[in-house]
């Protein structure tokens, strides 16, 4: 082990779009690493001739199997390791660290920093928090609008194409409605849960979100329902979204497995749809099956790993149970291989970029950022980090604010000018001052992500 020339696996691709060979290009990031003084290298470390005092990146994105990754990393050949999706036993070691791209780290189990939670260990856990939050949201609406509203946009495309459809005669065959009024249930305020709660609102839908009672404050500020228990956020609800990790690991499993169950769907709206883009054991698949049977769920979309054994053809991973849902429900199915927030290029890239430099900031510095779990001994909490308008506000946030903050404080007293003209002289006379700066206000806020909850 050494702090001066490290040895870190990247387990995961860290870019998306194709380069020349056909292949995800990873040069984004390799410019990055190399930009930092780093080598990076295609290929496993074993017989690598190290150059001392450089940290070297070894690209292996295709490990997949428990076997070739104990072979691969069980013995401390590296010392830290950057992973998405791809799922570390216990047995694989990484004494400087481990950083996931992306929020939850249930694949991150490396005995290391002591599983997924990291709950003991010698070295520090990380994630990048956020970077793919906006992606999966999208994602999660796209989904939603797929089948609310059901306008049958193939067929009607086919109908026009042939000529043989008549507006005024056929319309009424095809009725839609809008998701303005429809209640969503959100469960979870953490990156993702609120920006698909802000979208949502976009579309003019009613939301309502369980969390802990101490975001009910920010929640409400925001203009959306709090909800004490998940049963009371799906009470009526035309949709439920979760956005939840795992918790922590007992004897009985994860703590929020199963969270979904009977007496959350049967709250919703009957023929309503489940949405799970997160983690796929947070439903009860059983429930669901009674659920999509009765009609109470008119339709279920996952998005959860799906693991094939290269060799023994067998599958694995949280989608798995799902599959079984196919013979009886197929129709009312949407499931995907957990990759709503892997289809952004550069959401990747930014998320490996971040991954790098939390890395080596930990290892160079003993600084680290977006903890997981237990901070090692030697080490420094640097605190948390995600893009711009993601997290909640920070000090960090105000200090951006710093050039334009005459600006705003203008705007914010040409709008109290407005308030106080309303108040004295009506709407007409303060309608077009009003708007003017209440919208540039709004418009500054935003520009600096000042929304959301305060975080310090």
């Amino acid at each position: 082990m050494s702090r001066t020339t490290p040895k870190i696996l990247i387990a995961d691709l860290i870019g998306l779009a194709f380069g020349p060979d056909g292949q995800p290009d990873p040069s984004a990031a390799r410019a990055h690493i190399e930009g930092r003084g780093g080598w990076f290298h295609f290929g496993s470390a074993k017989g690598v001739q190290i150059e001392e005092g450089r940290a070297h990146f070894f690209y292996l994105p295709h490990l997949s199997t428990r076997e070739d990754l104990i072979a691969e990393a069980g013995d401390g050949l590296y010392d830290a390791v950057i992973a998405a999706a791809t799922f570390l036993p216990a047995e694989t070691r990484f004494d400087l660290g481990g950083v996931r791209i992306g929020t939850g780290t249930g694949n991150m189990g490396s005995a290391s920093w002591g599983g997924g939670d990291g709950a003991g260990g010698m070295a520090p856990l990380m994630n990048t928090p956020g970077i793919n939050a906006r992606a999966t949201a999208q994602m999660v609406l796209k989904a939603l609008i797929r089948v609310r509203p059901d306008l049958p946009v193939e067929s009607l495309h086919e109908q026009v194409a042939a000529g043989q459809y008549d507006t005024g005669r056929d319309l009424v065959k095809t009725p839609t409605a809008k998701l303005e009024g429809q209640r969503l249930a959100v469960i979870g305020y953490g990156n993702i849960g609120r920006e698909v709660a802000k979208l949502a609102r976009a579309f003019g839908m009613e939301v309502v979100i369980h969390a802990r009672p101490r975001h009910r404050v920010w929640i409400e500020s925001e203009g959306f329902i709090w909800a004490a228990t998940p049963e009371a956020a799906a009470q009526g609800a035309h949709a439920l979204t979760v956005h939840l990790g795992l918790g922590p690991k007992g004897p009985q499993g994860f703590a929020n497995a199963g969270l979904i169950d009977d007496a959350v769907l049967s709250a919703m709206a009957p023929g309503a749809v489940l949405l799970n883009y997160d983690r796929g054991e947070l439903v009860e698949i059983a429930a669901l099956d009674r659920a999509l049977a009765s009609g109470q769920i008119g339709h279920a979309a996952i998005d959860a790993d799906l693991f094939h054994d290269r060799d023994s053809g067998a599958l694995s991973g949280p989608m798995q149970p799902y599959l079984a849902l196919l013979a009886a429900h197929g129709a009312k199915l949407s499931l995907l291989p957990h990759a709503a927030a892997d289809t952004d290029h550069p959401t990747r890239v930014a998320g490996a970029v971040q991954a790098i430099d939390q890395i080596l900031e930990a290892i160079e510095t003993g600084v680290v950022r977006n903890l997981k779990g237990d901070l090692p001994e030697g080490y420094t909490d640097g605190g948390a980090t995600a893009p711009m308008g993601l997290g909640g506000v920070t000090a960090g946030d105000l200090n951006r604010l710093a050039p334009d903050l005459a600006a705003l404080s203008d705007q914010l007293a040409a709008l109290s000018t407005a308030l106080q003209t309303l108040q004295s002289s009506g709407p007409q006379a303060a309608g077009e001052g009003l708007m003017l700066a209440a919208n540039r206000v709004a418009t500054l806020l935003r520009q600096y992500g000042l929304e959301g909850p305060w975080k310090g």
